[in-house]
């Protein structure tokens, strides 16, 4: 469904800039942005998918992922198509970088219902960038929030800060790809920029009443080193220590041929990571997994692949020590 955008302004030419990322666009009549999703038409900026659903299921809120907010849950995860970067080793490639592929219509009430019917604690917008929807995902998140649901964002965080900060009156919980720490890295395999998502992290984290998760896909010989991880977990630290890091494993995928990653490596980023952050996580590879109190050590949640259970958790403090741990339940 086509829809007038929101965040653009009319330049003298004749184009108009959009200004919902950072890449600022500036398009021409009957031209498309870099995410080929907003296009110009008779002086204005439209979404050509407002509504437009490629995936939908109920999934564990550990899939996100997702680990200090409501663990044990399920949440109704929705995406749509397109991107905001051209990742090429994008995992969920056929919808990010297909506009042609098949997609329905929910209105954003219909989303919201569907959400509390099937008994989710909310919705998530995830599979594909979400945040190139932000009309739509705007729209659903002031109805999901009127029904007394959650709204999480799965997102590589490359978003002004104006329609950030909109988006965030209705935001529950982010999980933000930081892809790597390196600019060249960004610019010549994401097709964007390092500094804007950085901002993006560092704003979600002034919000304490938001969950705020981040994730490293870790790519063999592209940001697998010590100096890398230091400075990640450095820059995370400096925010708060308790945020916590999930480092997953990266397969071939799309344009990309390098080798999975290892276990051992992950395993060492793992332990650089825990020398400044309290909560570090593998993900795409079996353990390493669990919650424990960074007080007593005491194992507070046990997770074994999407199955968790929760062990010494009394609300959001410690049932052995009584310490806070930094939860949402």
């Amino acid at each position: 469904m086509k829809k007038e955008a929101l965040y653009y302004d009319n330049l003298e030419s004749g184009k108009v800039k959009c200004r919902l990322c950072p890449h600022n666009c500036t398009i021409g009549e009957g031209k498309f942005g870099i995410c080929k999703a907003r296009t110009a038409q008779g002086s204005k900026l439209y979404t050509t998918i407002y509504g437009e659903v490629s995936a939908i299921a109920m999934d564990p809120i550990e899939k996100k992922p997702l680990y200090h907010f409501f663990p044990g849950s399920s949440i109704l995860s929705i995406g749509t198509v397109g991107c905001s970067f051209k990742c090429q080793f994008c995992q969920n490639y056929h919808i990010s970088q297909n506009l042609n592929y098949p997609t329905d219509f929910y209105s954003p009430e219909e989303i919201a219902e569907l959400a509390l019917n099937k008994g989710s604690i909310g919705v998530a917008y995830t599979y594909s960038e979400p945040l190139i929807w932000y009309e739509y995902v705007y729209d659903a998140s002031i109805e999901t929030r009127k029904r007394g649901l959650k709204n999480v964002f799965v997102t590589n965080g490359y978003i002004n800060q104006e329609p950030l900060s909109e988006l965030l009156k209705y935001a529950d919980a982010f999980n933000i790809d930081l892809k790597s720490f390196n600019k060249d890295f960004y610019r010549k395999v994401i097709g964007g920029k390092l500094e804007p998502v950085l901002e993006t992290i560092e704003e979600v984290s002034r919000h304490p009443e938001i969950d705020l998760e981040v994730t490293t896909l870790v790519i063999p010989g592209y940001n697998d080193s010590d100096k890398e991880m230091d400075e990640i977990t450095d820059f995370l630290a400096s925010l708060n220590k308790d945020i916590p890091y999930h480092l997953s494993a990266y397969y071939p995928a799309y344009k990309f041929k390098a080798p999975p990653t290892p276990v051992e490596t992950l395993e060492r980023l793992k332990e650089i990571a825990e020398r400044k952050l309290n909560y570090v996580y593998l993900g795409n590879v079996a353990g390493h997994t669990n919650t424990y109190c960074t007080e007593c050590g005491a194992l507070l949640i046990e997770r074994h692949g999407y199955y968790t259970r929760i062990v010494d958790l009394k609300g959001d403090r410690c049932g052995n020590c009584g310490a806070k741990i930094p939860i949402i339940v």
